[in-house]
């Protein structure tokens, strides 16, 4: 601001380039919803079924699939292994209050799980242990390889997911 211009003077231009400003930040918001519907019709119906037995095999070539950037999309699996570390405390988050675990699936390789507990018939958390052997049906999804889990481990489906999900540690099963 200079000494000869004054407040009400700058106000029009302040007005205008704030509604420059604006108008600049709505359009890639505009796009950016337009590309999630448009992928959200794009994708295929989701799936009803799962393998009936532990499938680790199943969820390693889909792992491999999306690292190596093959199509991304939830993939229902059904795996086994041993309980590694647990989070200590369930934490709430927007869909509800969720405890987490993460499960060796070979000797060196492990995935994160993701349990819904509000949607859960579960003792409080936690209800598994470093150690413990666990069978998991649920979603895999990928969005990195920093950024991959199981999820919808619980009962319910939804209109984005048609296959119900469970726990089962040391033989007793959660749902």
């Amino acid at each position: 601001m200079t000494p000869t211009t004054t407040p009400s003077a700058m106000r029009p231009a302040l007005l205008a380039g704030l509604a420059l400003c604006l108008s600049v930040m709505a359009v890639p918001q505009a796009q950016a919803r337009e590309g999630w519907y448009s992928h959200q019709q794009d994708r295929a119906a989701p799936p009803t079924q799962v393998s009936a037995t532990c499938d680790n095999a199943g969820f390693l070539s889909a792992q491999k699939n999306f690292e190596q950037g093959g199509p991304k999309g939830d993939v229902p699996v059904h795996i086994c292994g041993t309980v590694l570390t647990l989070a200590p405390h369930a934490k709430n988050t927007r869909s509800g209050l969720h405890g987490y675990f993460y499960v060796a699936v070979t000797p060196t390789i492990s995935i994160r799980i993701v349990t819904n507990l509000d949607e859960m018939h579960t003792p409080a958390w936690p209800w598994v242990a470093k150690g413990d052997h666990v069978d998991v049906v649920g979603r895999y999804y990928y969005d990195s390889y920093k950024r991959q889990g199981i999820d919808w481990t619980h009962r319910g489906t939804g209109r984005s997911w048609g296959v119900p999900g469970s726990v089962t540690v040391n033989g007793t099963h959660y749902d």
